[in-house]
């Protein structure tokens, strides 16, 4: 039996830290360790413990006190990089997905999904997945509406110019997978296309020049 996933709370309501502990702690491969009112004071906790005692997953807020998820989420990462980070928040707007899914967070929820829905979440995650709420995939999904239909982008293909509008979200090959149902194998393919097409080695270089050719809007 694998051991169970390892869980810190970032959130500052203390109400719905209870619920969402009670939620977790009634999971038997999930385990609550720790949570913290503010990203300050998580941080200090990240900072000082050993690689080998880090969480496995973080459930992070973006409203907080003080400094906010979104801040915190770049500070996580470099305190503990083997760690995934989901955030759970009240917070739809396009710039916060956006920045979230950018920096790294491998998952994006509601408070408004259902606590089975956060812990199937969490699972998702750590076993290589995405988790995403349905409003935050629609809004990736209509952004791929976006691409331009300029004589540029005729190179690429209509599904290789939608793995191309994800990666210049920072999504990884799995995240990429789940959200368009394709296999990481198949989304591997298309990305060593777009790399061949654009003349390119990396996403990095892949999505500078398919902004400076003008293949996808960068409308926010």
């Amino acid at each position: 039996m694998k051991p169970p996933i390892e869980i810190m709370l970032i959130e500052d309501s203390t109400a719905y830290r209870k619920v969402t502990a009670r939620a977790l702690d009634s999971e038997v491969d999930l385990n609550l360790t720790s949570q913290f009112g503010t990203a300050e004071i998580a941080l200090r906790e990240l900072k000082e413990t050993p690689a080998h005692s880090q969480p496995d997953l973080v459930i992070l807020d973006l409203n907080l006190p003080g400094m906010s998820g979104l801040e915190a989420l770049p500070w996580i990462q470099n305190y503990s990089p083997d760690t995934k980070v989901i955030i759970l928040t009240q917070s739809n707007r396009e710039a916060d997905i956006v920045t979230a899914i950018s920096q790294g967070a491998a998952g994006y929820l509601l408070k408004s999904n259902t606590l089975d829905q956060l812990t199937e979440g969490i699972r998702n995650v750590m076993a290589g997945g995405a988790s995403l709420d349905t409003s935050v995939a629609k809004f990736l999904i209509n952004k791929m509406k976006d691409v331009s239909a300029t004589p540029e982008n005729k190179a690429l293909s209509q599904r290789e110019m939608e793995v191309m509008v994800l990666i210049s979200e920072g999504l990884q090959k799995k995240e990429i997978g789940v959200l368009l149902k394709i296999s990481t194998r198949t989304v591997a393919a298309h990305v060593e296309r777009i790399y061949s097409k654009l003349n390119v080695k990396n996403s990095a270089a892949a999505v500078n020049k398919a902004h400076q050719a003008g293949i996808f809007s960068t409308k926010k």
